[in-house]
């Protein structure tokens, strides 16, 4: 195979997987770990992708789609799997935790605690769906008009979740970097600020890829994090960045 095929195979793989490991790529291709370097070296050069440690993703353009509820709500990948299971330990007896409609958010569901009671208050009608039968969780869903997605960030959603105080909110967004929180839609970016500013404490779980990226909608800055939970593919520089912030930043492993 020429290695100008070899490349379109990358490219097509990482369009449909959204992202690529270059051990699985050697293994698949049956060539060292360097050639693959090299291929994904070339690949960026040209803007058809951004490295990460261990392998690439697709360049991030700052307005994208939303992915498709096949995607959203799966199994998630392993990185998603780590950060939620550290993540739920956090939740504490009596809490009132915002949950929102990211596909992290619906990874953390098979992990939330079930010996304590809390409270939960989501925008997505697909997580207070697979709530609704847990005896310890009390659900509030903020009410609006509904996406394709089953979130809800409408003006009307803004109006009804500016009367909740939040103890516990897990946020995430498209982007994290020295700036703070960015996403692709700024009604997305406004009902998130209130549900932020209205917690007390604001736990922000990001995988590797997101780090270093600014999309359209600036949502939040750095500054006011809290806590960052990141995974083992997040590399130092992208990890000492945000600490350099004043902003403590854990590791699932």
């Amino acid at each position: 195979m020429f290695s100008e095929e070899r490349r379109a195979q990358i490219l097509e793989k990482l369009q449909r997987e959204g992202r690529v490991i270059a051990k699985d790529l050697a293994d698949e291709y049956n060539l060292s770990i360097d050639s693959i370097r090299r291929d994904l070296t070339i690949m960026e050069e040209s803007g058809l992708l951004v490295r990460t440690h261990g392998g690439a993703i697709p360049t991030s353009p700052v307005t994208k789609r939303a992915q498709p509820p096949s995607n959203r709500y799966g199994e998630g990948s392993i990185y998603e799997n780590a950060i939620a299971r550290l993540a739920v330990t956090y939740i504490e007896e009596n809490q009132t935790v915002f949950i929102g409609g990211a596909s992290i958010h619906y990874v953390m569901l098979k992990y939330l605690p079930t010996n304590i009671p809390f409270t939960v208050v989501t925008n997505s009608v697909e997580i207070a769906y697979h709530l609704r039968t847990r005896e310890n969780v009390q659900t509030y869903i903020i009410g609006g008009g509904m996406k394709s997605s089953g979130n809800i960030t409408d003006a009307l959603a803004i109006e009804f979740v500016r009367q909740f105080t939040i103890d516990l909110c897990f946020a995430t967004a498209g982007g994290l970097s020295s700036k703070g929180l960015s996403t692709a839609t700024p009604e997305v970016a406004i009902f998130h600020k209130i549900i932020y500013d209205n917690s007390r404490k604001l736990i922000t779980l990001v995988e590797y890829y997101k780090f270093g990226v600014e999309l359209f909608s600036s949502m939040y800055p750095v500054q006011k994090l809290g806590l960052v939970i990141t995974d083992e593919e997040t590399t130092d520089d992208k990890i000492d960045a945000i600490k350099a912030q004043g902003i403590p930043v854990i590791v699932a492993k």
